[in-house]
Parts: structure tokens; sequence; C-alpha cells
């Protein structure tokens, strides 16, 4: 038995595994100390196994977990309850479970211009949990995160191709690449799931055809794709979308919000989790699937370090297999990274292929 979002819901399922996880998350991860607040939060979305092993986990390094359930509302972006706004304002640590997840929001914002430290885990399950947290060596993650970073940074020109039809060229032009797999070390700092780098070229600079076809979310309608969606892509903002009834369904989502800052591109991320290898619809391992290229679009946050605006929303896409030339040079070649430093650095993680 399967849930749409691929939850497996036996209690037993991995349980000993999630609790070794869970543990890894809270203690290495988001380095919780004992005494601290930490907040959950979930929807009732969300897995319920996950939840429970991250507030025992709290327990277990002397931490106090609170945990808050609250009705799930699809999207991105979603102002939470009040209760849950005014609780996040006021730990030190708050993990994210919730499907309809809040980052984005006026009350996420408040929350780290206060000092907490947080992470977005949304749709996150057990089997999810397990694969990219528990079984993955985070110190070698990390350290591969650090050279595509330093790579990419040292780049001026960057020319992405998939084999489905992607050809988009941009300038970077200097801009800071983030690692927000990083560790949470710093009040006020969000974080994300480990493998992942994020960067927005200039924006203006950014012109070709993207074209996703591996996932899409939100809207809550998408997820995992069927059928590819194709953007025309000029100075940075979408102008064409073609493709089925996926791309119809994406094309009328972004136009219902009347907002000229949904169709413009926020980020550019790459993936390099080994424990995601195909796309699943939850977006939080398919913006992390090895080697693929994540395209954000909509609201661009601050720690991007771009122009920065605020949407409606925020959507990201996945592209498969992309061939990633920097100044001309490869990176990786149809979704295998071919620079030297990378290939050093995977091998010492252990990702088979390499």
């Amino acid at each position: 038995m399967e849930f749409a979002l691929g939850t497996e819901p036996l209690r037993e399922y991995l349980s000993f595994e999630l609790a070794a996880a869970a543990h890894k998350l809270v203690k290495d991860v988001m380095l919780v100390r004992p005494g601290e607040q930490v907040a959950i939060t979930a929807d009732t979305s969300s897995d319920r196994r996950v939840v429970e092993a991250t507030a025992g986990a709290t327990c277990a390094v002397g931490a106090v977990p609170v945990v808050i359930w609250y009705p799930t509302q699809l999207g991105s972006g979603v102002e939470p309850p009040r209760p849950v706004a005014g609780a996040i304002a006021d730990c030190d640590v708050w993990i994210e479970f919730a499907v309809g997840y809040t980052l984005y929001s006026n009350a996420y914002r408040r929350a780290i211009e206060g000092g907490i430290r947080y992470i977005c885990l949304t749709g996150m399950d057990a089997e999810m949990m397990v694969r990219t947290l528990g079984r993955v060596d985070y110190p070698k993650l990390l350290a591969l995160g650090e050279k595509l970073r330093a790579v990419v940074a040292a780049a001026r020109t960057v020319h992405i191709t998939t084999p489905a039809g992607t050809d988009l060229v941009a300038d970077n032009g200097g801009r800071y690449v983030r690692h927000s797999g990083k560790l949470a070390d710093t009040s006020g700092e969000p974080v994300m799931l480990g493998g992942q780098i994020s960067w927005c070229p200039l924006e203006e600079t950014i012109n070709g055809r993207l074209v996703f076809d591996g996932a899409i979310w939100p809207p809550a309608e998408l997820g995992l794709l069927r059928s590819p969606v194709a953007l025309t892509i000029e100075e940075g903002v979408i102008r064409r979308i073609e493709g089925g009834a996926e791309a119809r369904t994406f094309e009328r989502w972004l136009a219902s919000f009347n907002d000229p800052n949904m169709y413009r591109v926020a980020h550019y991320s790459l993936g390099f989790n080994p424990g995601v290898t195909r796309p699943t619809g939850r977006i939080v391992e398919d913006e992390r699937i090895f080697g693929c290229l994540n395209v954000g679009i909509g609201t661009q946050g601050p720690q991007i370090k771009g122009k920065g605006w605020k949407a409606a929303a925020h959507t990201d896409g996945i592209a498969l297999n992309p061939t990633i030339l920097l100044d001309g040079a490869p990176l990786e070649v149809e979704g295998k990274y071919v620079h030297p430093d990378i290939v050093a650095a995977c091998r010492d993680l252990g990702v088979p292929g390499y």
C-alpha cells in the first residue's frame, strides 16, 4: 500500500534505522545542544513516524522538543496558523516537516530574523530520512558540496543542456554560491537537507530553453512528471510554456497569482545526495537527485544574494541528466560529474559509478 506521496504506512518499517537517522539530524546536522528549545512543525500530511523519531532524538540530546500539528495547507510560502507562528519565533531550533511548507512566508521571515536555526524537510517520510540522512556519510557529503561550490563560484559562464531539450546560457558574474546543505552552525541562517548547492546567475543574462522532465512542485496537482514541461526564458523571465496537460496545469497555476514575479528565475541548484537516484514527486529529495539540475521560480530569498524579490509563491522544477559547461569546460556530462576534483570527492563518498 502506498499513499500519494509514496509513504509506506507501517509503523515498524525501518524503525531502527529511522531512530538513528533522526539522531543524526538533531545532533550532527542541526547541532542541537542540551537545554535548547526545539519546535517541530508538521501538518496532517506529514509522516508521524518521522516527527516522533525527531522528538525522541531531541530528548536524547537533552533538549526540549515541542511538536505542533496543524491542518494541511498545500502550497509554498504558506502562512501557518498564528499559534504556530508564535512558537517558531520563540525557539532555538525549528525543524519543519509540513508538506504545505512555510519557507518564505512572513512567519518564516520573522523567525529567521529572530536568530533561530531552521531546516525545511517538507514531505519527508521514514524511507526518505533513512536514505538521505541515515545512510549517508554526512561529513563526506559536505566535503563534496564545498568542492562543488568552489568550482561553480570560480566560473564566469554557465551553459546547460539536457537530453530532454534544455539549452540554457547565463553569466554567473561572480555571484555567491550557497552550500544550502551545510550544518546549522549559524543563528538566523536557514539550511536545507544535505546534497545541494544553489546560486543565481545575473538574472538578465539567463536565456534559452529549460525543460523540466523530473518533477515540479508546487502546484499540488503536479509532482512527479509524466511528460516534459518546456519553458522559454528571456532575460531571466519565463515567456512561454509548452508541453502537454501538465504544462497547462503549471501555466494556469503561475497565471492564477496575477504576479509578474512568479515568472522570474530565482535560482539554479545542483543535486548530489547519493541517497536520491530518481524522482519521486517529493520535492525536498527531488532537488537532490544525484547529478540533477533544480531551477527555482518565484520568490528569491535573501540567502541566494541575488537581486532578491518577493513573489506570491515559489516552485521548483527538476531537469534530469544535465551537461554543464563552466567557462566551456565540463563539470558534468549527462548527469555524471567529470571534473577531476568532483570525481575524487564522489569516490571518497562511495557514490556508485565513480
